[in-house]
């Protein structure tokens, strides 16, 4: 074992004793869900935050999640290397965005404990910075055709086909590629439209509109709170909107802290999006987020979180807060609830119009949260109802190990649901029983 894993050993146990003592203090917390949540008081936790993560282990063999009642889950494809985002071209081909997150330089004691914690669970390591293509060819439900469809990329994330221009969300910006239907790869120069600042919330997701004329970016934020001053924050935490046709790009909505999956409601054409609240402050508080997105919208990072609950560990801007937009749905504290589609009534039996989420799972919280793939049902337009479980048991019971971390979620070519899982690397396919 080298001395990383030494020292993330050395953490988890000291660790394990900050976690006890926390837990010492008062009751569990009730888990914060829904369009009203309960959002307990904050307890901010100081120079020694909750560090608790699982192993990484991976799935053994004949292993899997465990689907709901009335479903039923294969492997389409193994042996990736850390996939996390999923694309569907017209013509069936499935591209695979397979990516990490880089280490920078550690910035503090607790930042390394963190790098070696990350890196222990696989959330931090080297980039394979490719997209691969799968093909299912005969139909049933497994991709024997693989191949590379594009390499040397810049932590690619988000994906999107317009016309024939394939677009592209690297860390450091939006590519744009000239595409041939049915192509087995790309290699011609891109052209960026836009360039972002890497590092930090480094995953850059993409949303074609409905008339193909604009792309939306999710671009998260540095840092947690802005510890290290807004100048460094600036053009992060927001949605962009890039006019495709006149080569312009805004700030469309800002204030959240790590906006990932973005999908359209589409009986309203109203933009969702998925945001990973921030640390520090206690298991449920406050929780991540599902919500739509108004065009100018403010969503109170980093002065205050669901709604105008003021963090009081950040320099305030009371304008700021005053117009700040509460939330549609809590998914839970730290749940890190990543990946977002629209799914039809019908898709999957028993289920109706929602949203499915991939929950990446905590690693700040005393007793760890996400680690499945959920379902949040819709009703004119909105939530409107309790959340269900797709997809569990990627995390042992112990909590210990996790076999496998879902990220991006969308439907397959066949109907069938994809789900990314960045440590077992495989792609999940979920159908009816």
């Amino acid at each position: 074992m080298n001395f990383s894993g030494i020292f993330a050993r050395i953490v988890a146990l000291i660790g394990a004793a900050a976690l006890l003592w926390r837990r010492l203090q008062g009751a569990e917390q009730t888990p914060a869900w829904g369009n009203a949540p309960e959002i307990p008081q904050a307890k901010p936790q100081g120079a020694i935050p909750t560090l608790k993560m699982p192993s990484a282990q991976g799935w053994s063999e004949g292993q899997k999640p465990t689907a709901a009642p009335g479903l039923k889950v294969n492997a389409f494809a193994r042996d990736l290397d850390h996939p996390r985002w999923i694309n569907v071209l017209p013509n069936g081909d499935v591209l695979i965005a397979e990516s990490n997150q880089i280490a920078g330089p550690p910035r503090s004691v607790f930042h390394y404990a963190m790098q070696a914690t990350m890196r222990r669970a696989r959330a931090l390591g080297t980039s394979a910075n490719r997209i691969t293509l799968l093909r299912d060819r005969d139909g049933d439900g497994v991709a024997e055709g693989r191949g590379i469809f594009m390499e040397n990329l810049s932590q690619p994330f988000g994906m999107a086909l317009v016309g024939d221009t394939f677009y592209v969300g690297n860390t450091d910006g939006v590519v744009a590629f000239p595409y041939v239907a049915g192509a087995d790869s790309i290699t011609a120069e891109g052209r960026k439209l836009i360039a972002f600042k890497p590092s930090g919330h480094w995953t850059r997701s993409l949303l074609p509109s409905a008339d193909q004329t604009k792309l939306y970016a999710g671009v998260g934020s540095l840092s947690n709170i802005a510890e290290a001053g807004m100048e460094v924050e600036e053009g992060r935490a927001a949605i962009y909107e890039l006019d495709l046709a006149r080569g312009t790009s805004r700030i469309f909505a800002g204030g959240l802290r790590n906006a990932v999956g973005m999908a359209w409601e589409p009986n309203t054409n109203v933009l969702w999006t998925v945001v990973n609240e921030r640390d520090g402050l206690g298991d449920e508080v406050p929780p991540d987020y599902l919500t739509s997105v108004r065009d100018g919208g403010f969503y109170g990072w980093p002065y205050c979180y669901w709604g105008q609950t003021v963090d009081d560990r950040v320099p305030q801007d009371p304008a700021m807060v005053a117009k700040t937009i509460t939330p549609d749905y809590a998914l839970g504290g730290h749940t890190a609830s990543l990946g977002l589609c629209w799914m039809p009534a019908g898709t999957l039996p028993g289920f109706p119009d929602g949203m499915v989420i991939g929950q990446h799972g905590s690693w700040n919280r005393s007793k760890l949260s996400g680690y499945a793939v959920v379902f949040i049902p819709f009703e004119n337009g909105r939530p409107s109802g309790p959340a269900r479980d797709i997809l569990t048991g990627f995390l042992a019971p112990d909590e210990s190990v996790s076999y496998g971390r879902p990220v991006g979620v969308t439907l397959g070519p066949d109907g069938s649901l994809l789900v990314a899982d960045d440590v077992g690397d495989v792609i999940w396919r979920v159908t009816g029983a």
